[in-house]
């Protein structure tokens, strides 16, 4: 009798080989688990009848399947653990290991693209490497195991890009909207520990910050709360403060009017917002979560969100604190003041506060101060949003995105008819190369078209791995998620699979590098008319995609504008590779994010708002447009313009200002990018001439949200190269 081997060739079935293996899984357990001598035999004497039977050679891998099985019939659990770990250990020592040097480089701080690969992380640290080293070994398996190969090889040629493979060995997800009224007003519970409602405002900003950690520890992408969910318990704290100022009054035997009562009630309950605001920004910005970076969170403001007056006043003092909190910014090592990357702010504009008359018009002054200043909030309109996001039942809806720009689709729940977003989260992202496509159809539009199908069956694939993957969690692999509130109330032992369903969660197609693709196709910007209709042509067969995916699985796919970060110079790097270098297409160490004009490209702000504003609205799982600005401390009536043309004009925007500061000199102002002797892009203070990184703050919109560790020299070179646009 014969068996195949591993490298395909054949052998004589050696039943003493089986009897080793088991015998040695079986000396590894306690004496008391152990099989008997006579067992082994038997499993072998089985294991050899069975192959005899099946009239062919069985391979290695069928033949240890069939011994684990008999092994278990023996209710001999820790053998059969130790035979499964022995022959997987043995399975990675066979398959070729490309992680050791990669974990060496990255403890050692040498490997240069690991480093940059986040610009909110910093590699020296010991969680960071921790982290990146565990992200290896989940991208070493997810290649060699998880994922098919033409999938492994698209990836790693930069023809798609399959988001987070660092974290895909784990069924974790992508970002959410955290129902943190939920948790607030129905209790929670955290790390085994009850967490009962709160009893006063400030107590609410602590429990909510241990929410967003824990959050953050449990998922690999962003998440948002909302202010408004917090504004119930100033009122909670208003009563609480009034009861021990009556009490107070009355020790002293004194008899103040009502008025004064109030007043005094009302200062130290702003007191009180100021102290909870100031946790929650000190808290997110201190916190470190288990991938080693503060939590990637989002602080949505919006004052339609408030269901009466008495809520709309209190949410709006919560917001003019967070917004005074964030332009005083956060002091460094030093003690200066510096621009925090989190949390990130979005501003509602709405009819309540966007015009000079309005009664809330103060904050949207505020949001400018502060957008002038510290580069948040960024801003989304209540306006267009209700236009765009419309539901089944023909309603508008005004919501925050996931993180920097993934949004949900409009969401009416099946058993109250009700829309609803928090609680709600998104599986994952796959981008699509759109330059590749372009480049590897010669430029032929039959071409094509053929090639960009077979790219988006790619993606497709690729999303059903990232859907199935995360089929059959169980909720107990993340409490604080899934049992305790943040996304459900789901039973322990019981699987997520109905959420992952019917539009409940949605998962993303992305896409990159629109301009240069239309560039090389019609060798025209898409901004020209004569190219737009053709950049328009490719985001409706993009959405056409999804949309016959979603019919086909009962899956919400959504189309989303990818805010590459390093891969942005992953895909640059690729293309050159496989096509050389072509001017106008590959010549830079960057692509285009998502729809986005060109970074070198001359255009007017507002022009330039308008013209994406079309591409957004073909961007139902997330976008984000920005106009790069110079200083505007002192022109906050042009940033006020700004934001009444994107209220006007488009969903979701933001201003790129500059938040820069020497720690070796104390300027404080835009620290410059330079090439240095050997052509590296390096940072440098025009005042000083420091090029120690560590000795500058230096902040920076990366793709959506603000970076503040650096970025690869892809990005930097994007970053060196944009114009202004006001």
């Amino acid at each position: 009798m014969k068996i195949i081997k591993r490298s395909g060739s054949e052998a004589v079935f050696d039943i003493s080989k089986i009897i080793l293996a088991i015998t040695k899984a079986n000396n590894s357990v306690a004496e008391n688990e152990r099989l008997s001598a006579d067992d082994i035999r038997e499993i072998a004497a089985i294991i050899e009848e069975k192959c005899g039977y099946m009239h062919r050679a069985l391979g290695v891998e069928e033949i240890q399947d069939l011994v684990e099985n008999e092994i278990m019939k023996r209710n001999a659990y820790n053998v059969a653990r130790k035979y499964i770990t022995y022959r997987y250990n043995r399975a990675l020592v066979r398959k070729s290991n490309t992680t050791d040097e990669q974990i060496l480089s990255l403890i050692e701080c040498n490997n240069e693209e690991v480093k940059q690969e986040n610009s909110n992380k910093n590699p020296t640290v010991n969680s960071v490497q921790r982290d990146y080293m565990a992200g290896e070994v989940s991208k070493d398996i997810t290649k060699r195991v998880l994922l098919p190969q033409d999938i492994v090889e698209a990836h790693e040629s930069g023809i798609i890009h399959f988001h987070d493979a660092d974290y895909f060995a784990q069924h974790m997800h992508n970002c959410d909207l955290v129902n943190l009224e939920d948790m607030l007003q129905n209790g929670t519970v955290i790390s085994g520990t009850m967490i009962e409602t709160p009893h006063s405002f400030s107590t609410a900003c602590n429990i909510a910050t241990q929410i967003i950690a824990q959050v953050a520890s449990s998922q690999y992408g962003g998440q948002s709360i909302s202010l408004t969910h917090l504004a119930p318990f100033v009122d909670v704290s208003r009563k609480k403060i009034r009861t021990s100022v009556l009490e107070e009054i009355k020790l002293m035997g004194s008899n103040p009017s009502e008025d004064v009562i109030n007043e005094i009630v009302e200062k130290r309950l702003r007191s009180e917002i100021e102290k909870g605001c100031q946790m929650i920004q000190y808290q997110v910005v201190t916190l470190m979560t288990t991938n080693g970076q503060a939590p990637f969170v989002t602080v949505y403001m919006y004052l339609g969100e408030a269901e009466n007056d008495q809520l709309r006043h209190d949410l709006s003092m919560i917001i003019e604190e967070m917004l005074n909190q964030r332009i005083q910014g956060v002091k460094n090592e030093a003690g200066v003041r510096i621009t925090p990357a989190f949390p990130k702010l979005i501003y509602v504009l709405e009819e309540d506060n966007i015009h000079k008359d309005s009664k809330y018009y103060y904050l949207t002054e505020l949001a400018a101060k502060c957008t002038a200043k510290r580069m948040v909030p960024d801003y989304i309109s209540e306006k267009m949003m209700l236009k765009l996001k419309v539901d089944k039942n023909g309603e508008g809806h005004c919501y925050t995105c996931m993180g920097c720009r993934s949004f949900l689709t409009p969401y009416v729940d099946p058993e109250t008819n009700k829309p609803k977003y928090y609680g709600r989260f998104n599986q994952g992202v796959v981008t699509i190369n759109l330059v590749d496509i372009a480049l590897s159809s010669g430029g032929d539009m039959q071409n094509f078209w053929k090639i960009f199908d077979e790219r988006l069956d790619l993606c497709y694939r690729a999303l059903m791995c990232r859907h199935n993957r995360l089929k059959g969690t169980l909720s107990d692999a993340a409490p604080i998620l899934w049992q305790y509130g943040a996304l459900a109330r789901l039973e322990k032992g019981e699987t997520i699979d109905k959420l992952l369903f019917g539009g409940y969660s949605t998962i993303s197609l992305g896409y990159a590098g629109l301009y240069e693709c239309v560039k090389y196709m019609t060798g025209k910007s898409h901004t020209d008319p004569s190219a737009t209709p053709f950049a328009l042509e490719v985001m409706h067969y993009l959405n056409k995609a999804t949309k016959s995916w979603k019919e086909k699985e009962n899956i919400d796919f959504s189309l989303y504008g990818t805010p590459l970060e390093s891969t942005t110079y992953k895909f640059s790097k690729c293309l050159q590779k496989r096509f050389g270098i072509i001017e106008g297409i590959t010549d830079k160490n960057y692509i285009t994010n998502s729809y986005h004009v060109h970074v070198t490209e001359e255009i007017d702000a507002f022009t330039k708002l308008a013209f994406e504003a079309q591409f957004q609205a073909l961007s139902p799982g997330g976008a984000i447009s920005y106009v790069e600005v110079p200083n505007m401390q002192n022109n906050i009536e042009a940033v006020l313009d700004v934001m009444k043309f994107i209220y006007d004009n488009i969903m979701y925007a933001e201003l790129n200002t500059k938040s820069d500061y020497c720690q070796e000199c104390g300027f404080d102002g835009e620290i410059v990018i330079e090439k240095d002797e050997s052509g590296k892009l390096i940072w440098k203070c025009p005042s000083c001439g420091n090029t120690d990184q560590t000795k500058m703050n230096v902040a920076r919109r990366t793709c959506g949200y603000i970076g503040t560790q650096y970025w690869n020299q892809g990005r930097t070179q994007e970053i060196q190269e944009r114009v202004l646009h006001l």
